[in-house]
């Protein structure tokens, strides 16, 4: 067989304004748009399919790690571009456990795989390869955890200088892990986005190029890339419905993007998924906003929940969330704090999948919208487990045995 070899730039047609629908040029650094809102990449299409068939946008670089096969709907320059950090496909995972219907689909996709264990991986590999294209030399982030881990290691494969801010109760594991990997780390007594007002106050004067969540066009573009492997493994399908775990909800915009690019191209041709924003009940801006119908969501005072990476007291791409969650069908639903620890608890020690919280909180979303009959036992799910539970606190074990005088009531 004969297989057309395509030297790339990329696909990329231009930049757009999420909210305006302004265009922009895609050869620009850019943060936010003119409007102050998220700036989206869009693709000529019909260039792609002149070149690519479905079986060639999933088959044809698979020489590439993981997500970075996806390079026709991706928008670096060139494979040169890839820092591989050895990522891969996440699996699904089929579980069950007694807290489910008996007879339920439910499928875990489980992100904690992705180097740094977090699917944050997606999201600032592709950040930061277009930073290295641009030639940007300092990158900045403020975090719960996991992407200011992400961003630690990508950024310092690819030479470039990384700052870290995180609120003082983030994991302490998270803020290690960031320091280690190179990370100039800094611990803030305030939430994510008081962190996230610093580094906007002092990126002119200290040079930081600002890598916060939906702050520049290129995070979605890793992220999305979760739409694209569901689709593959589903055999050109999707399931019924997607349970996201929802702070910045980049990923939860991304799929849904995903999504409508397939279809663009003529390769999607099934229903769409109905996709639900998870949320703790103690920092639910999407719910509110949802259950009031607004379009934007209100500053979440007092955010505070175990599930610390969707402790996000306002999200910039708070009505790119809605607007898929509406489209879609699907719901914006909290979770108290106790069923999110009961079930981290139940997959763990029934299916040996350690779920993080973040994870945990969208089994008891599918819960929740089962007694809403927002879905039915029947429907094929996904819930996403956005990261390694490895990396959270777990609880302490105080049963110890002397090793001089033991029984076999020590083991009752």
């Amino acid at each position: 067989m004969c297989v057309k070899i395509i030297l790339m730039s990329n696909y990329v047609s231009h930049l757009e304004c999420s909210f305006s629908k302004k265009r922009y040029t895609k050869d620009k650094i850019h943060n936010l748009s003119e409007d102050s809102k998220p700036i989206l990449v869009k693709y000529d299409f019909k260039k792609i399919l002149t070149d690519y068939s479905y079986n060639d946008f999933v088959n044809r670089h698979t020489d590439y790690p993981g997500f970075w096969k996806y390079l026709p709907l991706l928008p670096i320059n060139s494979p040169n571009s890839i820092i591989d950090l050895g990522e891969l496909i996440t699996p699904l995972i089929k579980i069950n456990v007694t807290k489910f219907p008996k007879n339920s689909k439910i499928f875990v996709k489980d992100e904690g795989r992705l180097p740094t264990g977090s699917f944050k991986a997606r999201g600032l590999a592709l950040a930061v390869a277009k930073a290295k294209e641009f030639g940007i030399q300092k990158m900045a982030i403020p975090t719960n955890g996991n992407a200011g881990a992400a961003l630690a290691a990508y950024a310092s494969k690819a030479n470039i200088e990384s700052i870290v801010l995180c609120p003082d109760d983030t994991p302490k594991i998270n803020i290690n892990e960031a320091a280690l990997q190179g990370a100039k780390t800094i611990v803030v007594n305030g939430l994510i986005n008081e962190c996230g007002k610093i580094i906007n106050d002092l990126k002119d004067e200290m040079g930081w190029f600002d890598v916060s969540t939906l702050k520049e066009p290129y995070r979605i573009e890793g992220k999305k890339t979760m739409g694209f492997e569901l689709f593959e493994q589903f055999n050109k399908n999707l399931p019924d419905a997607i349970f996201y775990p929802t702070g910045g909800g980049t990923g939860l915009i991304g799929m849904w993007k995903a999504f409508h690019e397939l279809k663009k191209l003529g390769w999607l041709n099934c229903k769409l998924p109905k996709m639900f924003a998870i949320q703790s009940e103690t920092c639910a801006p999407i719910v509110k906003a949802f259950e009031n119908n607004q379009r934007h969501a209100e500053l979440w005072k007092n955010a505070n929940t175990i599930a610390s990476g969707i402790r996000v007291p306002a999200a910039i791409g708070d009505f790119l969330i809605l607007d898929a969650v509406r489209e879609s069908e699907g719901s914006a639903i909290a979770v108290s704090e106790q069923s999110i620890t009961d079930f981290r608890d139940a997959i763990s020690n029934e299916s040996g999948l350690l779920m993080c919280p973040e994870g945990a909180a969208t089994a008891a979303g599918y819960m929740k919208a089962l007694s809403m009959n927002l879905i039915n036992e029947n429907d094929q799910v996904v819930l996403f487990n956005c990261a390694s539970g490895l990396k959270y606190p777990m609880p302490k074990i105080t049963h110890t045995i002397n090793k001089d005088n033991f029984s076999k009531k020590d083991f009752n």
